[in-house]
């Protein structure tokens, strides 16, 4: 046994030799999904890239995958987006401005001091995470057996169209 807990016939890492590389099964290749969604977590955006992408890089495709116009702002009326620190870059900030949206983005740290000093602190971003649980309830979105990417995200909107049935009181 080593300090890891395994043999060294279980693939453990010996001194001085790198590990064997990690062979991928099949052509599926993870996969990372942005789901934009309103106040009450019904998505209304989806867009999919490569897991190995900051999510930050997915901000555009997720606005521009919004299938109906978006209201227009006014004064009275502001669109508001709420995004978590992992999105606290100025590019971000700039996109979401171009789209004439307020963003509220938590900034780097800010979090973690409103969590320590105000009791009972919850963070905005829980809509959107309750929203991916309710994808994960999916089995089939949850592993995903399609091969093809397109298949994939064909069944992700179609998650995502339950979902909002759901939210309408059309679907049990």
């Amino acid at each position: 046994m080593d300090e890891h807990g395994r043999r060294d016939d279980q693939g453990a890492v010996r001194r001085g030799k790198k590990p064997a590389p990690i062979p991928r099964i099949g052509p599926r290749r993870a996969l990372n999904a942005s789901v934009l969604t309103d106040g009450r977590g019904v998505p209304i955006g989806l867009a999919v890239d490569g897991a190995n992408r900051h999510g930050m890089k997915m901000v555009e495709a997720t606005l521009a995958s919004v299938p109906v116009k978006w209201p227009q702002p006014s004064p009275e009326h502001p669109q508001n987006l709420c995004l978590d620190k992992g999105y606290d870059f100025q590019d971000v900030r700039d996109l979401i401005a171009a789209y004439h949206i307020i963003a509220h983005i938590k900034a780097r740290g800010v979090e973690a001091a409103e969590k320590r000093d105000i009791p009972g602190f919850r963070a905005r971003r829980w809509v959107v995470e309750r929203t991916h649980g309710w994808m994960n309830r999916f089995r089939r979105v949850l592993i995903r057996w399609e091969k093809k990417v397109e298949n994939y995200v064909a069944l992700l909107h179609f998650v995502c169209g339950i979902i909002a049935f759901r939210a309408a009181g059309v679907l049990g």
